[in-house]
Order: C-alpha cells, then structure tokens, then sequence
C-alpha cells in the first residue's frame, strides 16, 4: 500500500523481473489523499501479476510475504516480513515517521523484521538510517526513506533466491517506545505552543495527509503552509489571536514566537483568503 509500496514494487520487479512475486494483495487507505491503490493495480495489470484487494479471496503459497505500509493484521503461516518506519525498537506502533518529524529527530530510517504476535516487537533482520534536515515536509520524509525500502526488501530477497539463510536479531525491550495511532483530534493545531514546534507538526501532518487544522469563524480550516516569524513582545499573550497581516497573510500568536499562516483551505481544499482582522485560531 501507499507510495512506498508501489516504488518497493516496482523496484523488485525492475531488478528480479515479474515472474518473481507470486501475488500482490493491495490495501485502500481512505485517510491518505491517495494510496497509490489504483497505481499498484495498473502496474500489476501491466506486469501480468496476479494482484487482490484485500477483501478479496486469494491464496498465498510462497514462503515469505513482504508487507509494505500495511495497517492490518495477517493471519498466516507463512515467514511475514515488516517493514517498519523507525529504526526499531524505538517508535513501535503507529505513525512512527510523522511523530519522528513532530519531535524534531534528526534521524530515521526503515526496520526490516519478522512479524510476531506484539506489534513492531519481532526479530530485526536489518535496518537502514537517513538524516533528516529540517524544515522537511511528510512528503519529501516519505521520498527520503522510500529508497531505503527497497534496498532492504531487495537485499533480503537476493539472500531468498541464492538460498541464504534469512535470520533475525531480538531487540531489547528496554530501548523500546512507542508511536501512538493518531485520528482527526490529532489534527488539530495546538497553539499554545512554540511557533517552531508549530511549524513542524503542519510539515509532518500534511500531503498525502490530510493537513493540520484550527477552527476559524466557527469553520474548520486546514493549515498547509506556514512561516515562523520574529516574536514581539506582547503584553497579554493571547494564543490563536491574529495580530497583523503580513504579505496579505493572518499571522498568529503563539505560546512563543509567531506564525504566518501561508497556505489555508477548508474542507472542500478550496483555499481561503480572510478579509478581516479580528480572528481567533482554536481548537474544537
């Protein structure tokens, strides 16, 4: 599923040719602006490999299965193979890329490991590690570590086919953290907070997701885009309050610093342009 999945396919394929995957199972992803379903399916269709929906019946007889950004569990007897976002342990569970960025990490990088029974906590076959310079939106995060996917699957799989052993190291629990699920609350822009740690989770939140939001004039409004301005000294520090417009943009007071906010659309992602002066930014 997603992006990733689609270049970890189309990469395998390119380097050990199609009669090599057996069968795609595609997921659909209704929280992302696109899962690249569609895409994996052509390519598949064009490939002449088998390829499913996950709602639809089939049949896996191959050792191994590889599972690429895929939110749910596999009931299987077969070797599963993960691919995480996290140099694991630390970032098990769910969005693990996202809050690395929201938390200003300055590296990251994919975990290869066998599946087990608790999430994120089976054996580590290999990993691979990329920096990461900020400001760095969730796109170009996810073009950053999407190469590092497929050279994992690709290195286990050569290993596979010149029937090499494929082994894994445990991990030491005492290292491990955890990545929360997040829904549409987690959306949601906390403004008494610093302008910087502002900035970032609108980078982390946004494209292919949905987008960090605020309510406006009762409306809830999508932030794509924003720019850290100087602070000023402001007597009675009122979070989510415009103070002024710069470049015809509202810019708003956070806990420390402020916020141009360059990019705002609502829920139509028609893009909006305040005419007034007086407005608040809050959450629900």
């Amino acid at each position: 599923m997603t992006y990733k999945g689609y270049c970890v396919l189309k990469n395998f394929v390119k380097t050990f040719n199609a009669e090599a995957v057996e069968l795609v199972v595609i997921g659909r992803d209704k929280n992302i602006e696109n899962d690249y379903s569609e895409e994996i399916q052509q390519f598949c269709e064009a490939n002449h490999i088998p390829a499913f929906f996950k709602t639809q019946e089939f049949e896996i007889k191959s050792e191994y299965i590889f599972v690429i950004s895929w939110r749910w569990m596999i009931k299987s007897h077969k070797k599963i193979i993960v691919l995480h976002d996290s140099l694991l342990p630390r970032y098990r569970g769910f969005a693990p890329l996202v809050n690395c960025l929201i938390n200003n990490e300055k590296k990251t990088g994919v975990t290869a490991l066998f599946a087990s029974d608790d999430y994120d906590c089976g054996d580590i076959i290999a990993q691979q590690s990329v920096e990461i310079s900020y400001p760095i939106k969730i796109n170009k995060a996810i073009e950053l570590i999407t190469p590092l996917y497929s050279e994992l699957v690709n290195s286990i799989a050569k290993n596979y086919f010149l029937n090499e052993e494929i082994h894994g190291c445990k991990q030491n629990d005492n290292d491990a953290t955890y990545s929360l699920w997040r829904d549409e609350e987690d959306y949601f822009i906390n403004w008494n907070d610093s302008a910087a740690n502002i900035k970032r989770f609108i980078d982390a939140v946004g494209y292919p997701y949905k987008g960090a939001c605020s309510i406006v004039d009762n409306e809830l409004v999508r932030i794509l885009d924003a720019t850290i301005t100087d602070d000023l000294v402001i007597e009675n520090r009122d979070v989510g309050k415009v103070i002024f417009f710069r470049e015809n943009c509202p810019v708003v007071v956070c806990k420390t610093g402020l916020l141009r906010l360059d990019s705002i659309v609502n829920e139509n992602n028609n893009e909006i342009f305040f005419n007034k002066f007086r407005l608040r930014f809050s959450h629900l």
